[in-house]
Parts: structure tokens; sequence; C-alpha cells
């Protein structure tokens, strides 16, 4: 494996950052992880924009320009002559001393990592996920805003700590407010009489890529989808579940907290925006070898 270290391709063996770098010191940066299907990667525009928005929000002076990272994210890609996978993009402060203050930081890091990616066991392709709703709440925007997708996953990880120990494939998190901000790593989808419900992300919910995906793909089949903050009691009375994510793709949640959510099984409509979304990823995308 090859990975891109500040315009460099290291073997995995030799890739190595500073020990003073405010990534690993702080979680002090930004990243994206992007799928690409087929020799294309898929929606790459959009996750470069989201990482752009993410930089501005915390005041970090991107090191390349747009053009520039996306020929270096498609250069990793065929260093490693892939063509289905994935790509984890991070931007860190850079290297600076022991002090808090990133002005001390002088030049951002970016680093490019492309392999193969399988988040969830395949089996839970087919029978969904099982949930618990975790005691630790997502971050309030107030102290970290959760559209900023940072290094700082502390809050998510310790939801999934949770989770796991309970025995469950997924955790939903609460905003402050008991409202259903999203999952550990997915946003969330709830259908009820053939319309598809998710909150919205001021509710605590990251603005996924996925998600808008969604939103197009439901708008194309003709299936109702509105925003609305919803209750645990949203999801246990729903008939259909599903969650999305680059890593996760779309995968049906068939129970949360002990109870079946509808009938404890995939969904009609679960299963065409999953059919819908696996076509526009093999068929869709920036071409990678061209």
């Amino acid at each position: 494996m090859k990975i891109y270290i500040d315009g460099v391709f290291y073997p995995e063996s030799e890739a190595k950052v500073s020990v003073f770098d405010h990534g690993l010191l702080y979680g002090d940066g930004i990243f994206e992880g992007i799928r690409f299907y087929n020799g294309r990667v898929f929606r790459l525009t959009e996750h470069l924009e989201r990482l752009w928005d993410s930089a501005k929000a915390i005041a970090l002076k991107m090191p390349l320009t747009f053009a520039e990272l996306e020929a270096a994210t498609l250069e990793t890609i065929r260093q490693n002559g892939l063509r289905d996978g994935y790509i984890r993009l991070v931007v860190t402060r850079g290297k600076g001393n022991l002090g808090l203050s990133p002005d001390r930081c002088p030049k951002a890091c970016v680093i490019i990592i492309a392999d193969k990616i399988q988040l969830y066991p395949e089996e839970k392709y087919q029978q969904g996920m099982v949930m618990v709703t975790c005691a630790t709440r997502r971050a309030a925007p107030a102290a970290l805003l959760p559209a900023v997708k940072s290094l700082n996953y502390l809050n998510n990880v310790m939801a999934k700590v949770e989770a796991t120990h309970a025995g469950a494939d997924e955790g939903l998190m609460l905003n402050e407010q008991g409202y259903v901000a999203e999952c550990t790593g997915d946003n969330i989808f709830v259908i009820k009489k053939g319309a598809v419900t998710t909150p919205p992300v001021y509710a605590g919910a990251l603005g996924g890529i996925t998600r808008d995906v969604v939103f197009e793909i439901c708008e194309e089949l003709g299936i109702p989808i509105r925003e609305r903050e919803m209750t645990r009691y949203d999801v246990y009375t729903a008939d259909e579940c599903f969650l999305t994510g680059t890593a996760a793709e779309v995968i049906a949640a068939i129970e949360l907290d002990t109870r079946p959510i509808g009938d404890g099984k995939p969904g009609a409509i679960t299963q065409r925006v999953i059919e819908k979304f696996r076509k526009l990823t093999s068929e869709t995308g920036t071409v990678i070898y061209g």
C-alpha cells in the first residue's frame, strides 16, 4: 500500500507523521471518507466541498488548491491499483508544539489513504441492524459544531462503545433536548405510511453525502421525504428504518431497544432505495483511470 503525505507517496511501513502534529495531540483537523466503485469516485466534488467547508469553519488554511487535492486523491487510488474501495482523506493542523495554540502550526498536513473497507458483515445488509439508544448525547452545536467532520470523534466513539457493550450493531444518539440526532457514524431515516423522515442537521446530525443522495433517490422514485425533529417514539413505531453513511452505504435497521421496527425485517421502500443507490454508485462518479 502507498500512502500520500504532503505530496509524497510512502510505503505503509514508512508512512509517518510527527508526534507533535496537532491532529494527534488535540484532534485538531478534519477528514472525509470517500468511496469509489468500478473505477469511479462517488460524489468526489461534494466530499471535497464539505472538507473545504469544515476547514473554513475551524479556521484551517488548506495547503492545496481544490484541483490539486482532487488530483492527489485520484493519484493515490492509481498508485494502489484499485478500482473499488475507500479513501480516508485527512487534513491536520500540522506540526506544532505541545501548546494548544494553532498559531504554532505553520502548515497543515494532508494524508490520503486508499484501501478496501467493509464496515458491517454482509449478513447485516441482508438481515438488518440492531440498535440501542446511547446515554452519551450528541455534542451540542454550541460546544462542537456537528456540521464539521473533525478529527475529534470521541463523542461518537464513546457512544459506539456503549452500543458494543450492549451487544448491538449500532447506537442511536440523541441531542441535549432528547430528540434523535443520528447514529454513531450514520444518518438515520424512518418510514411511516410510505413517507420518509430524517432529523434536520440542526438537531445534531452531520450533513451526510449519502443522506443527500437519499433525498435525490426519493424524489426520483416519487417517495415523499422530509426533515423533522424526531423522538425515539418515531423510531419505535416506524414501519421501516434505514441508516446511511459513506462507509455503511444504505443499510436497514430492524430493532431499537429490543423493540422490532415494523415486522423486524428490511422493508420494501428501504430495499428500493438500496437498489437505486447501488445502481448510482456503479454507474456514476469521477473517472479514476481516464
